[in-house]
C-alpha cells in the first residue's frame, strides 16, 4: 500500500509517500518546504503569510514527493491530510488540495489529527511502541500527555493550562537574542550553561542541581509542574518569572549570564515534564513511554526522559530528530491506521483549528 500524505498545519508545507509492507513502514519521500526564514523576520509565525506560502508550495512539493519516491499518482492507494488542529488558513490549503486530488483520481481520503500524527512518528522507528502506552506530545501550542489506547484512540490525561513548552522557549529565547525558532539555539546555550555550572561535559545535567549556579537565589525560577495531583503544567508562570528575572538584571544595569540562565530555564522546564511523566507511568503500569513533537528534538529532554523510563523499567520511544518537526511522513502513518479503521472522509471534510473531541 502506498500513502500520499500532506501536512500544512503551521509554517511547513510537507508532502510524503510512505509505503506499507509486511515488515512495516518505508518512507519513500518526505519533502518539507520550510517557511522559517520568512517568519524569522517577525519573530514568530504570521498566519496569513503562512497560508499564502502553503498555496505557493503545495503543488510543487507534491510533484517532488512523487518523483523522489519514484511512484506514480496512479499507484497511490490512500491520500492522508492533516485536518486539525492548527492555523485554520494553513490547514484549509492542505485539506482542499488533498480533497481535490483524491476526488479527481478516485483515491480514498482520510483526515488526520496533527497530534496523532506526531505520536505516529514513533511508529517509524525500529523499536516502535505498541498500544497502550504513555505519549508526550510537545508541539506548537501543545504540551500534553496522552494515554494511547489504540493506534487511533488517544485520551488526554495531562496538559498545559496556558503556554506550551515550545512556545515558552521561543518567547524567552527571543528576549535573550536567540533567533526564531529558538529550540536548537536554546538547547545549545543551555548545554554550555550546564557545563559551565558543573565543570563536566559528560554528566552535567545530573550534577547541575548540586552546583553553585543552581543554588544562586538570584536565578531562582518556579517549576511548571502544577502541584495539585494532576498531570497538568503551567508554563506561563515560568515564562513570567523568567521575564521578571531578566528585567531585574536590566534595571540594575547588570548583564545576565545567558548560558547559566538558559540552563536554569531548561532545567525547570525539563524536570517538570519528567515529574509528570514519572507520575503518569506509575498511574498506568505496563505502559511504555514515548515522546514526540518539535520539542522532542531537545537533547536535554530526550536524555532526561530516557532516565525516567529506565528508572521505571519501561521502554522509551522517540522519533529521529528529522521526524520530530512537522512532516507528512508521520501523517501518512497516522492516516494508514485511520484508513484501516474505516475512517474514510468524503467531500464534506473541512479543516478545524481545534483539537479532536
Amino acid at each position: 500500500m502506498n500513502i500520499l500524505a500532506f501536512e500544512s498545519s503551521c509554517d511547513e508545507t510537507s508532502a510524503a509517500v510512505v509505503s506499507v509492507t509486511e515488515s512495516g513502514f518505508e518512507i519513500k519521500s518526505n519533502i518539507v518546504a520550510s517557511q522559517i526564514e520568512t517568519h524569522r523576520l517577525y519573530g514568530g509565525v504570521v498566519p496569513e503569510i503562512a497560508s499564502r506560502a502553503h498555496i505557493e508550495a503545495i503543488s510543487r512539493i507534491t510533484y517532488e514527493a512523487l518523483d523522489v519516491a519514484k511512484t506514480a499518482l496512479s499507484s497511490i492507494d490512500v491520500i492522508a491530510v492533516t485536518a486539525n488542529p492548527g492555523l485554520i488558513g494553513a490547514l484549509l490549503v492542505g485539506v482542499n488540495f488533498a480533497k481535490a486530488l483524491a476526488a479527481a483520481n478516485k483515491i480514498p481520503l482520510v483526515a488526520v489529527d496533527h497530534i496523532k500524527g506526531h505520536i505516529a512518528a514513533c511508529y517509524l522507528g525500529i523499536d516502535a511502541p505498541t498500544p497502550p502506552f504513555i505519549a508526550l506530545a510537545a508541539s506548537g501550542g501543545h504540551t500534553s500527555i496522552y494515554l494511547v489506547k489504540s493506534y487511533t484512540g488517544v485520551e488526554v490525561i495531562g496538559a498545559t493550562r496556558d503556554d506550551a513548552i515550545g512556545e515558552s522557549f521561543d518567547k524567552i529565547g527571543r528576549i535573550i537574542g536567540i533567533p526564531y525558532p529558538a529550540g536548537a539555539g536554546f538547547d545549545a546555550l543551555a548545554r554550555s550553561g550546564f557545563i559551565k555550572a558543573t565543570g563536566s561535559e559528560d554528566n552535567f545535567y545530573s550534577l547541575y542541581k548540586k552546583s553553585a549556579a543552581y543554588k544562586n537565589a538570584d536565578m531562582t525560577l518556579p517549576s511548571p509542574a502544577i502541584p495539585d495531583g494532576t498531570l497538568d503544567f503551567s508554563f506561563s508562570g515560568l515564562k513570567t518569572a523568567a521575564i521578571n528575572l531578566l528585567h531585574r538584571y536590566e534595571q540594575r544595569g547588570e548583564e545576565i549570564d545567558r548560558e547559566l540562565f538558559a540552563a536554569r530555564y531548561t532545567y525547570e522546564a525539563v524536570e517538570a515534564v519528567a515529574k509528570k511523566l514519572d507520575a503518569a507511568i506509575k498511574a498506568h503500569p505496563g505502559c511504555s513511554l514515548a515522546v514526540s513533537g518539535g520539542v522532542a528534538a531537545n537533547s536535554h529532554l530526550r536524555a532526561r526522559l530516557a532516565e525516567v523510563a529506565k528508572k521505571n523499567n519501561v521502554t522509551f520511544h522517540v522519533p529521529e530528530r528529522s521526524l520530530c518537526g512537522d512532516n507528512a511522513a508521520m501523517i501518512a502513518v497516522a492516516g494508514y491506521y485511520e484508513y484501516m479503521s474505516g475512517n474514510i472522509s468524503d467531500s464534506s471534510l473541512n479543516a478545524s483549528a481545534e483539537d479532536s473531541k
